[in-house]
């Protein structure tokens, strides 16, 4: 928890500072560019979901030598993944249209707006394999660790960013050095993980073994899929805003969306450790335990989510008005409706544990590919009829018809898989 509040705070504390300093067009163009990483995330081909749901079971098992042949395998293909994606980038970086994608006023300059984006881009590709550490830390029950380690990315963000500020960097510079600090953290955690608290699982060439790698490929293709159309819909929010309102109304989404989604962190702070504890507890066919403590976490991530969210309903305009010192939230809907959205996650987050633990992944793809379509859709017109509040409403309201069905068949089909000979279950994968 104290982790996970760093996490939280630092990113709202740098928020004043960065809006005042980059004004609110630079600052929703980075805004923009952010949700462009977030939709990108699907470029690890969800190997790190794969390894976490592989590792759980070799926790269980206590087989080190598997384990290894598992993050073996998700290093070299993330890191050859991230390398060729960084060259890809830059060559053709001069060639894109930056300011032209993002919708940006004629006040930033076109250099500017190729600058910040090769930051944020090359810092999330570079990213990628080094944070596979977290997924194996919490495959091995670490999750207090990687808590505290991913806040320690985050708090170095803060004096990186402020001191560029302080010295009067320019405004690309100050985004720069916000985004370098996690992985400079991630570069130090990997050392420590694989150096001293599980070096049995560090990797090695002699590891690698193509066998091991298709099996991981086999199960992390879904979830890359998966990956693919739930970022997209998530993140394309800021886009479909800057493209029918503009890079000012960006901001004004943004600020109060970026307080919200710290409601997410207490979602995945609750709800992640209990992947791999599925996982383990599928393995050892305790099916009555899962579906017990599913039912319970569906009701405590509801609750613990509910609460924070009525107080930044009930607050949020009040605490905008004093922390940024402008009156950013103009509508009274928005933020009831950021609520909302996070409400609906945080009640489903708990089924989709076990699914993701049991490698059921093929309901959530048809889930979220109707979900995207159907979101997409429904966002860009209501965002054009009715301005931002109307997105987490319409959203909310796609997921309800469309992710949560396929996600309780999913959780059915995940418990029913245990019942099932070993040569049948890939059926309901």
């Amino acid at each position: 928890m104290i982790g996970r509040a760093v996490s939280a705070i630092v990113p709202l504390a740098l928020i004043p500072v960065t809006l005042s300093y980059l004004g609110p067009d630079l600052y929703g163009l980075w805004m923009a560019v952010l949700a462009l990483t977030g939709m990108a995330a699907f470029a690890d081909l969800g190997l790190g979901n794969g390894l976490l749901t592989r590792l759980a079971p070799c926790c269980a098992s206590g087989d080190s030598r598997l384990a290894r042949g598992y993050v073996t395998s998700a290093y070299a293909m993330v890191t050859g993944i991230a390398l060729s994606g960084c060259a890809a980038l830059w060559l053709i970086s001069g060639l894109i249209p930056w300011r032209t994608v993002f919708n940006a006023p004629d006040s930033i300059a076109p250099a500017d707006a190729r600058t910040l984006t090769l930051a944020c881009l090359t810092a999330f590709l570079l990213n990628m394999p080094l944070s596979l550490v977290n997924r194996v830390q919490f495959a091995y029950r670490l999750g207090a660790t990687s808590n505290l380690w991913q806040a320690a990315g985050a708090a170095s963000s803060l004096p990186l960013a402020l001191g560029a500020v302080h010295i009067g960097s320019p405004a690309v510079a100050v985004v720069a050095a916000a985004v370098t600090g996690p992985v400079l953290v991630n570069v130090v955690n990997t050392a420590w993980t694989f150096g001293r608290r599980l070096p049995d699982l560090a990797p090695t060439w002699q590891a690698l073994d193509p066998a091991t790698g298709r099996q991981l490929l086999r199960i992390s293709g879904l979830f890359g899929v998966v990956t693919i159309l739930m970022t997209v819909a998530d993140n394309a929010d800021s886009l479909i805003i800057a493209h029918t309102q503009g890079l000012a109304e960006v901001t004004a989404y943004a600020v109060p969306a970026r307080l919200f989604i710290q409601l997410g962190v207490v979602v995945m702070l609750v709800n992640q450790p209990f992947w791999p504890a599925h996982g383990e507890a599928l393995a050892a066919g305790r099916v009555s335990w899962v579906r017990h403590t599913a039912r319970r976490m569906v009701l405590v991530s509801t609750v613990i989510v509910l609460v924070p969210a009525t107080a930044l309903v009930l607050c949020g305009e009040w605490l905008f008005v004093t922390w940024l010192s402008v009156p950013l939230v103009d509508d009274r809907w928005l933020l009831p409706g950021l609520a909302l959205w996070w409400l609906v996650v945080a009640a489903t987050s708990p089924i989709f544990m076990v699914q993701n633990a049991a490698g059921v992944v093929r309901p959530q793809l048809i889930g979220y590919a109707a979900y995207l379509g159907l979101s997409l859709v429904g966002k860009w017109y209501g965002a054009k009829w009715f301005g931002i509040s109307a997105v987490p409403y319409v959203g909310a309201a796609c997921y309800l018809l469309t992710v949560v069905p396929a996600a309780i068949h999913g959780y059915h089909r995940a418990l029913a898989s245990r019942a099932l000979p070993e040569h049948a279950k890939g059926d309901l994968r």
